[in-house]
């Protein structure tokens, strides 16, 4: 049976190399490749017949950590794992309560790469023996990590608020309005207004900000 996996990098260069190194494995298909967590997400609506995601943690627009509890959220079934160069503990302690299934570094080498991904389908929780280290350490010695870097200072009314909870439901704009008892025009400004105050250009990264700054 064929793998089928994702890779999201937002270097093209380390997606190829990773890339390299499942092409030595008969049972690995790459269905996709995407350049940043929102890529990804606008990939899995299309095809979210995918058994694994291969997931960087910086990229832009939205980054590893945030797009692992984007997609685990939707498609909890899709297994992640972090393939990073970064092993600093607040990233492995942001990544797993996102909810990853796994931590490597992006030197693995192509035979321990695979094996972590069988692994990984069968349950477990590959990572690099370092990760896994740094790991059992966070968790005889839970460390505090703010959510917020810091929490910004945003305003938001009580019904834009309202909005955005039911945005976050899935609930598209008539529905809204009907739950409010306001008119689908009314809630389009609303939505205008939130974006700006949030600062940001879609629904997705909207609640993303929310939900880091705590405003649902």
């Amino acid at each position: 049976m064929m793998i089928k996996i994702a890779i999201v990098d937002d270097n093209t260069f380390l997606q190829k190399a990773i890339q390299d190194k499942l092409a030595f494995f008969d049972d690995i298909d790459i269905k996709f490749k995407a350049n940043h967590g929102q890529d990804l997400l606008e990939k899995l609506e299309k095809n979210h017949n995918i058994d694994l995601i291969l997931m960087d943690i910086e990229m832009p627009k939205m980054n590893g950590i945030e797009a692992t509890e984007a997609v685990k959220n939707k498609y909890p079934q899709i297994k992640i794992i972090m393939l990073t160069v970064f092993d600093n503990d607040e990233n492995i302690f942001k990544s797993i309560k996102a909810g990853a299934d796994g931590y490597f570094l992006k030197e693995v080498n192509p035979q321990d790469l695979y094996n972590a991904i069988i692994e990984t389908l069968n349950g477990g929780a590959a990572m690099t023996p370092s990760i896994a280290l740094k790991t059992l350490k966070l968790l005889r010695e839970p460390m505090v990590f703010d959510n917020c870097e810091p929490c910004e200072e945003i305003n938001l009314t009580n019904r834009e608020v309202e909005v955005l909870e039911q945005l976050s439901k899935g609930l598209k704009y008539n529905a809204i309005a009907d739950n409010l008892f306001l008119s689908v025009g009314t809630i389009r400004k609303h939505v205008e207004n939130i974006y700006t105050k949030l600062q940001v250009h879609n629904k997705l990264e909207a609640i993303q900000k929310a939900k880091t700054n705590k405003l649902i």
